[in-house]
């Protein structure tokens, strides 16, 4: 697909431009630039990711645009399109949030982001007077003399005055400069590399390099600091690394010092999914296919254990988020993370979350909560990530009959035994048998997609050998980009494990299930049901009702 662009102003846009001045001023620029117009789209498409030159306008919410454009062979760029100040009123502004923060001090204090933007509005409204022409002059002195006479307001225009409401809760509710990239639903990770270079990771066009940056050191200096305070971790030369939760879930690591940064104070905000994505959502991606997702179906029904390994931002917690949907929804689910970012859709749900003590006192480390789990009889146990000594608690688990599902760092099935029985871990070669099945997502980077690579079901330990006995059932074939079903007549973990526990007098007969379940989920692909919580009412149906219970045939 070649790159979009327009030579005329489509009428939406048009009439978008009339609205908003600050839309229209960007249009101006870039056409004057390039000599074209962006194309405007309410929502992208996966056909917008074949687009390898992107020229699209989409809405972010609240007077906000986003405009992505790229030239091919350069690096794809992110305009965050937003109401910018001019002078005058950046003097206004300032003169507005000191009244804003003096009079919210003697509000109540708000229990939610949308109380706070209440009562911000409420101040706000309290502290200007609106006309409809604006002034010719814009001397400090004179705004000063106008602000005193009509006893300490400002007066601003309706186009000022929207401005300076997006303004007040941009930089008091929200995250500042990088709020219109938190709105943004395709944004998942955002870098910010020092004061005036941030990128992120955009679900639609990979890597984008953005227009956010802070106007000088001590501005962007205020802002680190100020971070820090609100997420109760100061930060300073002596203390330059914090990791952290926002208040929204999203993960912030932060380097401070620039002795350790080199290029300048950075960090790194992997942003959280209030929603999950569905199966079928990453099965219309092609990370899976019907019949990978039906057998993990048939495998979590049944209680087996599992590890989803993988590299780096290979999707790893995007994916079991999607696939505990299959685990029965009587079932009681005890996670134990980090920072939480598994979010399973049962009622029975023990959340648990590690907590840094002080100088070695009242601190509760994964450890600590997985021995907990062992204690609380769960159904399942879900481990955000496992990376020391836990490993070895999450084993017992398994060995002790409490099925266990954790994330791990391994790209293929050696290096993932290798890991677990090396320091700092330490599980025994012995214990590496009792989990069932192995499965490792990648980032395939020739085709920008994630997809998983490999199945590998683990039918135990030999003695004999001193190893861990595996056999791959799935396998990605990089050259056609197809997942490969290897298993079938083959799978030990189908045949020996959940045909048994299903009581099959035919263990062949567990194949023929395995091709419904993955014919139901190739349907509601093709009825385009996606949304997490309807895919997961859908399997409830099909559990309590088979087929039956279903709003279409698979035959």
């Amino acid at each position: 697909m070649g790159g979009m662009a327009a030579t005329k102003l489509q009428p939406e846009l048009k009439n978008l431009a009339y609205r908003y001045p600050h839309l229209k001023d960007h249009l101006i620029s870039f056409k004057r630039i390039t000599g074209k117009y962006p194309i405007y789209k309410e929502e992208l498409t996966d056909e917008d990711k074949k687009n390898r030159r992107p020229n699209v306008i989409y809405p972010i919410g609240d007077l906000l645009f986003a405009h992505v454009w790229g030239e091919g062979s350069q690096e794809t760029r992110y305009y965050v399109i937003e109401p910018r100040l001019n002078e005058e009123e950046k003097q206004k502004y300032k003169l507005v949030l000191e009244l804003v923060l003096e009079k919210s001090v003697t509000e109540e204090a708000p229990t939610s982001d949308e109380e706070f933007t209440d009562i911000i509005e409420e101040i706000l409204r309290e502290s200007v007077i609106i006309t409809k022409k604006k002034r010719s002059k814009s001397g400090i002195g004179s705004i000063l003399r106008r602000f005193i006479k009509f006893d300490r307001k400002i007066e601003v225009t309706k186009e000022t005055y929207e401005k300076f409401r997006y303004r007040l809760n941009r930089d008091i509710v929200g995250m500042g400069p990088l709020e219109p990239l938190m709105r943004d639903k395709y944004f998942e990770d955002i870098h910010v590399i020092n004061r005036q270079i941030t990128y992120g990771v955009h679900k639609v066009f990979g890597m984008v390099r953005t227009n956010i940056k802070w106007d000088s050191d001590e501005e962007y200096e205020r802002y680190l600091k100020s971070l820090g305070e609100r997420l109760g971790k100061p930060i300073s030369d002596a203390h330059p690394i914090i990791d952290a939760r926002l208040p929204d879930g999203s993960r912030l690591n932060l380097i401070y010092s620039d002795d350790v940064s080199y290029r300048g104070p950075s960090f790194t905000i992997r942003k959280s999914k209030d929603v999950p994505i569905s199966v079928t959502q990453l099965i219309k991606w092609g990370t899976l296919t019907p019949t990978l997702a039906a057998y993990l179906w048939l495998a979590l029904e049944n209680d087996m254990s599992m590890i989803i390994a993988g590299e780096t931002a290979s999707g790893k917690t995007t994916t079991l988020n999607a696939i505990l949907t299959f685990i029965h929804h009587d079932a009681k689910i005890y996670t134990c993370e980090d920072t939480p970012e598994v979010i399973p859709p049962h009622n029975a749900w023990q959340q648990m979350v590690t907590r840094e003590g002080e100088e070695g006192k009242g601190g509760v480390t994964m450890f600590d909560l997985l021995k907990a789990a062992l204690r609380s009889r769960p159904n399942y146990i879900i481990v955000g990530e496992v990376r020391g000594a836990e490993g070895r608690i999450a084993f017992q688990a398994m060995q002790t009959g409490h099925p266990t599902i954790f994330t791990f760092h391994a790209a293929t099935i050696e290096s993932l035994v290798q890991r677990l029985s090396s320091d700092p871990i330490n599980v025994p070669l012995a214990f590496i048998g009792n989990c069932n099945i192995a499965l490792f997502q990648n980032y395939i980077k020739g085709r920008g997609v994630r997809r998983v690579t490999s199945i590998h079901e683990i039918e135990g330990y030999s003695k004999q050998f001193n190893g861990v006995v595996t056999r791959e059932v799935f396998e990605y074939d990089y050259v056609d980009d197809k997942i490969i079903f290897k298993g079938f007549a083959n799978s030990y973990i189908l045949e020996e494990k959940i045909a048994e526990k299903m009581g099959l007098a035919d263990r062949r007969e567990i194949y023929n299930i395995l091709e419904e379940r993955a014919k139901v989920l190739e349907r509601m692909v093709q009825e385009r049901i996606f949304d997490y919580y309807e895919v997961n009412e859908l399997i409830k149906a099909y559990r309590i009702n088979g087929l039956e219970g279903l709003p279409f045939s698979i035959r």
